[in-house]
């Protein structure tokens, strides 16, 4: 199977998956607990995606100044502080650490 091929079988799957959720009754979708999973979901897709791309370095789990980055920002998210001092205060946790010598 050729990467086009794969790319097309994919986006049909995806065309399909999102022509089903047209035939959903309004009644289904406007359930409180299928609310509250689709809020979540949203939520936990995206903190998988952060935290795999902060600790995977191809198929291995790497610990470095990355990792001490997510946690200052989850921090100061943590205690609601505005947006642009949460990325500027990971990337400066990061910097810091990488100039001390802490990994890559």
């Amino acid at each position: 199977m050729t990467l086009w091929t794969t790319i097309l079988i994919a986006s049909a799957v995806v065309m399909g998956t999102k022509l089903l959720g047209y035939l959903v009754p309004a009644s289904v979708a406007a359930h409180p607990r299928i609310q509250r999973i689709s809020d979540v979901l949203t939520v936990a897709l995206l903190a998988s995606l952060v935290v795999t791309q902060t600790v995977a370095t191809g198929s291995a789990i790497i610990l470095d100044a990355r990792v001490a980055a997510l946690v200052v920002g989850a921090v100061l998210l943590w205690i609601r502080s505005p947006f642009i001092v949460v990325v500027l205060a990971a990337a400066a946790a990061a910097a810091i650490l990488r100039a001390m010598g802490w990994a890559a």
